[in-house]
């Protein structure tokens, strides 16, 4: 599912959203260079997996925060943390480095990925995220998203960062 289906997908679902179309962003910092507004509401995304390769995260936080993998490790109550490769993030949610989203779990039809959102997103208006292309933002309420990706049948949890 690319940017126009997933567009298509919010607007058939009655979901409110504003995009923002903007150059390739493949990392908060070129997204912070764009000057888009409302940008303390962007959330970096972090596609994680255990040291077994058994278990798949997708991480999505204030873009701001940082995540301690050890930290996150016990509250995730999961085996050791390390990023994904860029073959796993083509295979369990088609999409190329820089380009991390939570509409990604979309493209996960084997429901691989858990989802797993800083409770910090739910205080903002909206959430910022890439519409599975990197040279937009949508904002939507983040509990739109949440109920988007479960009634597509994701692992969707917030948790404390």
């Amino acid at each position: 599912m690319g940017k126009e289906q997933v567009l298509s997908l919010l607007k058939d679902k009655g979901i409110p959203y504003h995009l923002i179309e903007h150059p390739a962003a493949h990392t908060i910092e070129e997204m912070d260079a764009f000057g888009v507004e409302n940008a303390e509401q962007i959330a970096k995304n972090l596609f994680l997996r255990d040291d077994k390769k058994r278990d798949y995260y997708l991480i999505c936080l204030q873009k701001d925060k940082t995540a301690d993998l050890k930290a996150l490790r016990q509250t995730l109550g999961c085996r050791p943390l390390s990023f994904a490769s860029e073959s796993d993030l083509q295979q369990y949610l088609a999409l190329p480095k820089g380009a991390v989203t939570p509409f990604g779990a979309l493209n996960d039809t084997a429901h691989k990925v858990r989802l797993r959102f800083d409770r910090t997103l739910a205080g903002f208006a909206a959430v910022g995220v890439h519409p599975n292309d990197n040279t937009a933002t949508v904002f939507l309420k983040l509990a739109d998203l949440v109920k988007l990706l479960q009634g597509f049948g994701s692992d969707v949890e917030l948790i404390d960062l």
